[in-house]
């Protein structure tokens, strides 16, 4: 094997790590971002899990985070819980930082 090659694999392996390490922030965000709204929709224990595992199905759905806000937004309209979008994604800003943050320090 060559130099060349096993450059290539190390960037391949960081990539793949890397990519890795994101989806598990990611998801880790939407676990947050589920806890957090079923707290303002006064869910609680196990309720508030799974609303919180939900959250992080929701998420794989499609790319980006806007199929979560969508969801959380209409969660919140059906209560009556009055927070608005911009609130609900600097929230989400916030816990992809707190997240960033967790997996960075396991």
């Amino acid at each position: 094997m060559t130099t060349f090659d096993e450059r290539e694999q190390a960037f391949e392996a960081k990539f793949k790590h890397d990519e890795e390490l994101l989806f598990r922030i990611y998801v880790r965000r939407a676990r947050l971002m589920g806890e957090w709204a079923a707290q303002h929709l006064g869910l609680t224990g196990d309720e508030a899990a799974a609303y919180a595992k939900e959250m992080v199905s929701e998420d794989l759905r499609e790319p980006g985070h806007q199929d979560v806000l969508a969801r959380i937004m209409a969660d919140f309209t059906a209560k009556g819980v009055d927070i608005s979008a911009h609130r609900v994604e600097k929230e989400m800003e916030h816990t992809l930082e707190v997240a960033r943050e967790q997996m960075m320090t396991a």
